[in-house]
């Protein structure tokens, strides 16, 4: 089995759910013509899938190699990246001015979706670099904007970020990493960075890395870091490349999972400093850096998203030719197991979890960008608002659930699911990252919880939860049985939610610890009511272009089914994440540390 991108699905969650028409009629978002998107994502999904998907296997078996400081990538890769960074992907979302296309997010979102899907070890080579190009777009100096953004959105350079180092894991404060002024405008970097997505490779001519470090006076903890620019190769005024900068990897990492993507050990001023320069202002590098992790955050989200469909996708063609037992209502033979009451069950459960997660993430993506370019400043405000309070769920929620759709996925197979060479096991490998790099499912939670929740008195939780509420009135008015039942789950699950955020908001001052006991549970109940909404409003839609004779009327029933599957067994479970979250927290305190 090989990817084949569900543009079918994608097109009707751009045009429909996310209205990609009010993200045409956007300032400077003109040219994403519904023929403009259709024919981008016609042409992203060949090139991953005959350029990218077939050096997954292969990059799982034979991963990049570490050698005397240089990385070589699996065969293959060094090729694909360059016809990757030729054909402009790269630079999508970017701004004309630098290279890019200029397109909106919620047209680079699906094609961010089939690069993952394809690769997902590949594809994170681009992620790292569109992080670096938004940082730098948002507190890069007009130098390092036109040194260092032409040649990142063309593919010909690539970005990292370095904030992990060895004792410093989630916790900024503790980065030792040191950055000396030297009286030039430039800095000696010393120190070690861990964990580094990419940080040595030979898919590209230079690598820049964004670095955080101390400046000598910095005050103690997150408030002294800075982000500076440190390439591996220096650059010359004249844009060329110049002296080997001292930096190295001095090794690469063994995975569970993600093979073929290098994860370096980088070592900074081990001969003298690497020299770098700083991004905006001294001090404010955790800042910047928010910028950076926040557009890795959402793609991470798309990661799983993206792992959920591959995963999807072998286990139905696994499903209809696997032949095994007979069928339940009778017949003259073994059939095959998607015949199975037990294996359809499964097979809807990784389809309805990866339609909802894509329906919330491609709506996320339409309100960043009518935050950034609605001529209203008050629905940028809103618009930005419902994006801030969807990443953590978007990254949180749609990579436990690939972690689930995987591994059902490796279920679907029975025994042979459990050995390499049918390919499901790699899934469920890859997979497993998600939940922790760009910030774990917990650091998800708390910030949905602090940042997200509390901070505004619950107000954006429940302008969300508004919404929510008009699509159930809509689909109250709708009466047919299907559309019925999905709205009588999703109006349990939106009380629920509420009384959640309402019990949150009232109890996070008198008790911080209990409230933080259910923030994952919290998390993943969002995930669930919210895209539980996408789906319901896709239900809508489909039996309204069913009732007018419009369009792929198999397509539209598989969708109310979808959703009906998805408001039954998934929004079903609202209501004990509730019990959880305002009752549970006793159990999670109960021990002492030494009873454990």
């Amino acid at each position: 089995m090989s990817y084949v991108a569900p543009l079918k699905d994608m097109l009707f969650v751009v045009n429909e759910l996310a209205n990609l028409p009010a993200v045409q009629s956007l300032p400077g978002c003109e040219d994403a013509t519904p023929e403009t998107v259709e024919a981008v994502l016609e042409e992203n999904a060949k090139f991953c899938g005959e350029v990218v998907a077939p050096l997954n296997v292969a990059g799982d078996r034979e991963p990049s190699a570490w050698k005397n400081g240089e990385v070589a990538t699996t065969p293959g890769f060094k090729e694909a990246f360059h016809a990757f960074g030729q054909a402009g992907w790269q630079g999508v979302q970017h701004p004309v001015e630098f290279g890019g296309q200029g397109l909106p997010k919620l047209l680079a979102t699906p094609c961010i979706e089939m690069l993952n899907s394809a690769n997902l070890s590949f594809a994170l080579c681009p992620l790292l670099t569109d992080g670096a190009i938004e940082a730098l777009l948002t507190a890069g100096s007009d130098e390092q904007k036109n040194t260092y953004l032409a040649n990142l959105i063309s593919g010909k350079w690539t970005g990292t970020m370095n904030l992990t180092e060895p004792q410093a894991g989630s916790d900024l404060a503790l980065v030792r990493t040191r950055a000396v002024p030297q009286g030039d405008g430039t800095y000696r970097i010393s120190g070690t960075k861990i964990y580094i997505t990419y940080g040595e490779h030979d898919m590209a001519e230079n690598i820049i890395h964004l670095v955080l470090a101390r400046t000598p006076d910095a005050p103690e903890g997150v408030k002294g870091i800075s982000l500076f620019v440190v390439p591996k190769f220096l650059v010359n005024a004249d844009g060329s490349l110049g002296a080997r900068n001292d930096v190295h990897c001095v090794s690469i990492e063994h995975k569970l999972g993600i093979k073929a993507s290098p994860t370096a050990v980088l070592q900074f001023g081990d001969h003298g400093g690497a020299i770098g320069t700083l991004v905006g202002e001294e001090n404010r590098g955790l800042e910047y850096m928010f910028i950076m992790m926040n557009a890795a955050r959402f793609a991470v989200g798309m990661q799983g998203v993206a792992v959920a469909e591959t995963a999807y996708q072998k286990a139905v063609a696994y499903a209809r030719d696997r032949v095994q037992s007979r069928d339940l209502a009778g017949s003259a033979g073994p059939v095959a197991i998607i015949h199975h009451p037990d294996v359809r069950r499964m097979l809807m459960a990784m389809r309805a979890q990866t339609e909802g997660a894509r329906a919330l993430s491609y709506v996320t993506a339409a309100a960043y960008d009518a935050a950034h370019h609605h001529a209203d400043a008050a629905v940028r405000r809103d618009n930005q608002a419902f994006y801030e309070f969807m990443v953590p769920i978007v990254k949180g929620w749609s990579t436990e659930m690939s972690i689930d759709v995987a591994s059902t996925g490796v279920q679907v197979h029975g025994g042979m699911g459990f050995i390499e060479e049918t390919g499901a096991a790699q899934f469920y490998r890859d997979a497993r990252i998600l939940t922790i790099y760009e910030g774990t499912t917990a650091i998800q939670a708390n910030d949905l919880v602090g940042r997200k929740t509390v901070r505004d008195g619950g107000a954006t939780a429940r302008a969300i939860l508004a919404q929510v509420r008009r699509t159930e009135a809509e689909l109250e008015s709708a009466a047919s049985g299907d559309l019925a039942a999905i709205r009588n789950q999703l109006a349990a699950g939106s009380k629920a939610l509420e009384e959640v955020v309402d019990y949150i908001v009232a109890n996070m001052k008198s008790d911080i610890k209990a409230v933080f006991a259910g923030s994952v549970p919290y998390l993943k109940m969002a995930g669930i009511v919210l895209c539980g909404w996408q789906m319901a409003r896709a239900a809508l839609i489909a039996q309204k272009k069913l009732d007018a004779g419009e369009g792929d009327a198999r397509f539209y029933q598989a969708k109310i089914a979808t959703a009906r599957f998805f408001a039954d067994h998934l929004l079903s479970q609202a209501s004990s994440y509730r019990a959880a979250i305002v009752g549970g927290s006793a159990g999670v305190l109960a021990l002492a540390e030494d009873q454990f």
